[in-house]
This record gives C-alpha cells, sequence and structure tokens, in this order.
C-alpha cells in the first residue's frame, strides 16, 4: 500500500543515524529529502526484497522491524541482519542490483522508496554525502562480521546478550530508544532464528537474563534492567557500530 507522506518526516532518522557520524550540510539534507518517491506499508511476513529479483530502487525503512534472511531448502531459515528505522535494507542493491536474500517484514514496517538514478544523482553530485551513505554499508558489514563472531564463538547466552546491547546502541542513535529499552516487535523462533539456536535454548537463555536480573522482554519490548551487566556478560563493545562524529 503506497501512503502520503512528509518528505521532512521520511528521513529525519537517516539524517539522525547519519550526522552521529558526521555533520551533514544543508544541501546534503535536501537532497536526502528528494531522494524518496513514494512510502509503502508492508505487514509481518511480507518480502520487501524477493531474493533474485531485479532491483530498480531501494528502500529506507521508516518503522517496525524487518530482517534479511535467507532460506534453507528443508524449510529452515537464518536471520543475518536485522533493520531498524533510519536504515536502508538494501543500499547495496544500487550497484548489485539483485540480492542473494530476502528482506522480509518481521513487523508492520513502513519503507520509503529511493529511484537508484537519483542515488547515482547524489553519487556524481555530492561526494561527502555518498561517501556517508557508503559508511551506512560499511557498518552493515562490521555488524555482519560481529554477528559471525558471535555464531561461531559466542555463547548461546552472550549473543544473545550481544544482540540485545547492540539493538539498545542502534536504536538510541535514531532516537528510538527510550533510556533503557526499546522495541523488540518478533517472536522467540524469529530471534532463535538470529542467533542459529533452538527455541527451547533461547527461552531458558531469555529466563535467565531475567532471573538474573539484567533483562526483561514483554509485550513487544525489551527493557535492560542492568545495563552494564549485560555489556560485561556479552561483552559488549561498541567500536565496529562507527559511533564516533569526525570527518568523513
Amino acid at each position: 500500500m503506497t501512503l502520503d507522506f512528509q518528505k521532512s518526516d521520511v528521513v529525519r532518522t537517516l539524517v539522525r543515524k547519519l550526522q552521529a557520524r558526521d555533520t551533514l550540510s544543508e544541501i546534503e539534507i535536501d537532497a536526502l529529502h528528494g531522494v524518496v518517491d513514494r512510502v509503502a506499508t508492508f505487514r509481518p511476513g511480507d518480502i520487501l526484497v524477493p531474493e533474485g529479483a531485479p532491483l530498480t530502487h531501494s528502500q529506507l525503512q521508516l518503522s517496525g522491524l524487518c530482517a534479511r534472511s535467507k532460506a534453507m531448502p528443508d524449510g529452515r531459515r537464518q536471520i543475518t541482519a536485522l533493520h531498524i528505522a533510519g536504515d536502508f535494507v538494501d543500499l547495496h542493491g544500487f550497484l548489485l542490483k539483485r540480492l542473494e536474500h530476502d528482506v522480509v517484514a518481521l513487523s508492520t514496517v513502513q519503507m520509503a522508496m529511493a529511484p537508484h538514478d537519483r542515488l547515482k544523482d547524489i553519487s556524481e553530485t555530492l561526494p561527502h554525502l555518498s561517501r556517508m551513505l557508503w559508511l551506512s554499508t560499511l557498518i552493515d558489514a562490521a555488524i555482519h562480521r560481529e554477528w559471525i563472531v558471535s555464531a561461531g564463538r559466542r555463547s548461546a547466552m552472550q549473543q544473545v546478550s550481544h544482540l540485545f546491547c547492540e539493538l539498545l546502541t542502534r536504536y538510541r542513535v535514531v532516537g528510538l530508544a527510550d533510556t533503557d529499552r526499546f522495541p523488540m516487535q518478533m517472536t522467540q523462533m524469529q530471534l532463535a532464528d538470529c542467533c542459529g539456536l533452538t527455541p527451547v535454548h533461547v527461552s531458558r537463555v531469555l529466563r535467565q537474563l531475567r532471573d538474573d536480573g539484567l533483562v526483561k522482554w514483554t509485550r513487544g519490548e525489551v527493557i535492560i534492567e542492568n545495563l552494564e551487566g549485560l555489556k560485561r556478560r556479552a561483552e559488549f563493545e561498541d567500536t565496529y557500530l562507527s559511533l564516533e562524529k569526525r570527518p568523513r
């Protein structure tokens, strides 16, 4: 479903995300206002970007939660990334033109469509803004690497704890985390698909986190009750999220 929208509202979280890393000029912000041509709403389970489909635009997430997902022939699924408001879920598709995975809505989400010809104009006329958008894809790649470390070397407890610390940090950057709580519009099964664990194992981890006074997950919201304790358990460092504000 396509909706009317105010362009200033559409790019607010993206601007906030980018400006956490470097200052954007008014010309660059205006260019981001002009890159979007429409907004669409998707329901939970909808495939926003099908694997292998030819791409002519990239999608900027405005609300909700979605995932990059790879389906196995036997029906199993691995979630390889989570995206929140302010993320381009397929900016790399601007150059790749096809993705080797699906992008799936985990909750109701709104997506702003950015035609590739408009992104090309930015890349050719606004080099600093182009670098900032490139930076956002590099941060996506750094998050992927951190998830690989979690899957290969962290315990189930550390994996889940690390993911909660990461999501809280990312939601704070775009102004959508209320102190130490953030929206978590997904199921335990989907969390298991993020971590490569069974739902039963995830349930045990969540129960232990609750019993230890670290985290509560209830009614679509995660509440961090002891952030420093959770960071210690996860051995969480936010360096990979490139949060320093500096010239790029």
